[in-house]
């Protein structure tokens, strides 16, 4: 059985914006769907939970509640975040806002999301897939950054398969 929120959270991503990005299926033919994949119903609250935080955040940051951090601000992590996001972790978000790919509050909400997965230990795979899923979820974000960061995990996903 899966136990895993990101594991929910990348099924819905690649059933439901990648392959239907049109279909809107209420959320109990989703958890039905995710019960017979193999998802135990606690795991899949969290997931719902999870994205409704991230609908949220999203929201907040459209209305300009997202961008009070100053363009120049340096990023200071908690312990907390540090034990729990490495180093190629924390160097591919600073590198994905130097180049313009995050803002500053989209990487606020990435790792927010991150901290909210309630893993031990994350990993590049899970920071990449938190990364796709704000910026195809928060309508400040160029397309074309959604389409290079989805071109970049899904290639990784790809070479991982090989």
């Amino acid at each position: 059985m899966k136990e895993n929120v990101l594991d929910i959270l990348i099924y819905l991503f690649e059933h439901y914006m990648l392959e239907n990005p049109d279909q809107e299926p209420d959320e109990e033919s989703i958890m039905i769907e995710l019960i017979q994949a193999g998802f135990n119903h606690m795991t899949i609250d969290h997931a719902f939970d999870w994205l409704e935080n991230l609908a949220i955040m999203c929201d907040e940051h459209d209305a300009g509640q997202g961008e009070l951090i100053g363009e120049h601000a340096m990023r200071h992590y908690h312990p907390d975040e540090t034990d729990k996001l490495n180093i190629e972790a924390r160097g591919l978000l600073l590198s994905l806002e130097q180049c313009g790919v995050l803002s500053p509050g989209s990487r606020e909400m990435v790792i927010d999301r991150l901290m909210a997965l309630e893993v031990d230990d994350i990993d590049i795979h899970h920071v990449k897939w938190v990364i796709l899923m704000v910026l195809t979820n928060c309508t400040d974000s160029h397309p074309a950054m959604a389409d290079w960061t989805e071109a970049l995990i899904l290639d990784d996903v790809q070479t991982r398969a090989h």
